[in-house]
């Protein structure tokens, strides 16, 4: 592994990158360079000065510490959303993006298979996934989230450089793996419980069979499931259970097989619907099937 050397690190994700499609995804990462590489040239950044690691959905910039970081940054507060709008306006609603970025410094080395390793790269990439910037982009009216790490607020944006609105940064503690990590927000904290609201969870969470009060559990495509009591077919609608009450009058439980109007209803039955019964009702009883009318 070589030495490890001190570097400006711009890294920046796709929102929802994996919810696209192969064509679409393609296309978001040419964009996203584009974006990138003109937010590089309006800060004065030539391609020599930056090395640049692909990761699919998101691009990291290593810069090299003889750039001015304030000019990084200012470009990355104003240019990198202006950038995005102007690609935004010309996109299908398919091809549209949004971006969660993180600036931070520290060292880093390159191993034997050429990946970037360290850990303030840890530290940076652990910002850039926190729950708490992801909240903040959904929240954002803008297409962009930005988080500075620790390091570069104390160093450079509490100094309130032209161009950098220290005022607008707020400090957030981030959940991470490894414990809390300090950081810096542009724009408003998410309020509490909303770093942990994670798109689509809720509508997993009605996924789940919930049993009903007669014991049946949904089914996939809206039917029913049998029951703990081993009841209907899955596709039967669920019975309601009838509050606790005495018979009314002529209505007699005994066993055997009930009639209905002069008709036999055989085998389990769960449920009766779309009709109406008239005549005595008879379960079971002595002396086989009531005489029909006028009988």
């Amino acid at each position: 592994m070589n030495d490890p050397v001190n570097r400006t690190m711009l890294l920046v994700d796709i929102e929802r990158f994996s919810d696209r499609d192969d064509v679409e995804q393609a296309f978001l990462r040419r964009m996203l360079y584009d974006v990138v590489d003109r937010t590089m040239e309006r800060a004065g950044i030539d391609e020599t000065l930056r090395l640049r690691a692909d990761q699919g959905d998101s691009v990291m910039e290593f810069i090299d510490p003889n750039v001015s970081v304030p000019q990084l940054l200012r470009s990355v507060v104003s240019e990198l959303p202006a950038q995005l709008r102007a690609v935004n306006r010309m996109a299908s609603s398919a091809a549209q993006m949004r971006l969660r970025a993180v600036v931070a410094t520290g060292f880093i080395a390159l191993d034997e298979r050429g990946i970037w390793v360290g850990s303030d790269l840890n530290h940076a990439c652990r910002l850039l996934d926190a729950d708490l910037l992801r909240a903040a982009l959904r929240e954002r009216p803008g297409d962009v989230a930005l988080c500075v790490s620790q390091s570069v607020y104390a160093g450079i944006v509490r100094h309130d450089h032209p161009g950098i609105p220290a005022e607008e940064f707020h400090e957030a503690i981030l959940a991470t793996k490894n414990g809390p990590l300090p950081a810096w927000l542009l724009g408003p904290v998410p309020a509490p419980g909303q770093a942990a609201a994670v798109p689509g969870a809720a509508a997993g969470a009605a996924r789940t069979p919930v049993p009903d009060a007669s014991g049946e559990r949904p089914g996939p495509a809206g039917g029913a499931q049998a029951g703990p009591s081993g009841g209907g077919p899955a596709c039967a609608p669920a019975p309601v259970a009838a509050p606790a009450a005495q018979p009314p009058a002529g209505v007699h439980f005994t066993g055997g097989a009930p009639v209905f109007g002069g008709s036999f209803v055989m085998g389990d039955q769960h449920g009766v619907s779309g009709g109406r019964v008239v005549g005595d009702v008879v379960m079971g009883g002595a002396g086989g099937a009531p005489a029909g009318p006028g009988g």
